[in-house]
């Protein structure tokens, strides 16, 4: 990826903001250009010029000449379908982007003979969620079509496009007990020669370090992307502890809501000052009382 200038940019960016100046006109932004490929196997492109996940998406399907609506999910240095190196939250200057589209189409029937049906759920930023981890011995996991990656697109009939990842792991958790509900899945396309066997996604005390240059860009859902240091040791354990709360209490796993959350309980002094500013930044999610009061010791 080419960063010339970056740094003296950057700095620039810096002291103008430092002296209550406006933000620099795009010609003199830093320019980062990023190599992708997708992960089925493709020539590599270069994109540049996104600040967002449905952007990046967009940019990635014009070099390619696809439908942005095809791309699942991209990883970051890998083709495989890795869940410990999914782009989330942040992408490091140096990393490699595969982009995964959508492969074959299935309709599985599912008895949830179990309360829980052992799916941790995310989504990619752009409308789609899919499976990140299937437990061992769960429901799910006597299903062997069902994999790590495919996307649910309808849930008993009803089609769930656009529909956040915490809703859909709420619905999947309400489905009654010891009774047959139907999913269609979309799974990742794959390679014919790169056919792996099936994975229970990434374990949930793997570590999940993204990049490996001094830098990332920084997305995010509302506001523009902004190149910023690596995080922290304290920084990664903070956001890795929230992550580990999100799927306990939600089913869900998200860097970079995790990473929001630890942000905005950076600055606060007590749980109540950091549940009314979870509610301002992030009401849709309706957080439980207890799930704030652990995520707040959980990032101190």
């Amino acid at each position: 990826m080419e960063t010339s200038n970056l740094v003296e940019n950057e700095e620039a960016a810096a002291a103008a903001a430092a002296n209550g100046l406006p933000p620099p006109p795009a010609d003199l932004r830093p320019k980062l250009v990023f190599h992708t490929q997708l992960a089925h196997g493709s020539p590599t492109g270069r994109i540049e010029g996104f600040t967002n996940v449905k952007e990046l998406y967009g940019k990635i399907a014009e070099a390619f000449r696809v439908a942005s609506d095809q791309i699942l999910f991209c990883t970051l240095n890998t083709h495989k379908i890795d869940m410990e190196r999914l782009l989330g939250g942040q992408i490091g200057l140096e990393d490699f982007i595969f982009a995964h589209v959508k492969g074959i189409k299935k309709e599985v029937e599912v008895l949830k003979h179990e309360d829980a049906l052992g799916l941790t759920i995310t989504d990619n930023g752009a409308g789609y969620a899919f499976i990140k981890r299937i437990k061992e011995g769960s429901v799910v996991d006597g299903v062997k079509v069902i994999c790590v990656g495919d996307h649910i697109e309808c849930i008993n009939g009803k089609n769930i496009v656009g529909t956040r990842h915490y809703e859909v792991a709420r619905m999947l958790k309400e489905l009654p007990r010891y009774e047959t509900f139907t999913l269609k899945l979309v799974e990742p396309m794959k390679a014919f020669e790169c056919l792996e066997p099936r994975s229970k996604g990434g374990k949930p005390g793997g570590e999940n370090k993204i990049g490996t240059g001094r830098s990332t860009l920084r997305l995010r859902s509302k506001g523009p992307a902004t190149v910023e240091d690596l995080p922290t040791e304290f920084e990664e354990k903070a956001v890795k502890k929230v992550d580990d709360l999100l799927e306990n209490y939600m089913g869900i796993r998200d860097t970079e809501l995790a990473a929001t959350m630890v942000e905005v309980g950076r600055d606060k002094k007590n749980p109540d000052e950091f549940a009314m500013a979870l509610d301002e930044a992030l009401g849709d999610f309706a957080f439980p009382d207890e799930f704030v009061f652990d995520v707040w010791g959980g990032h101190r």
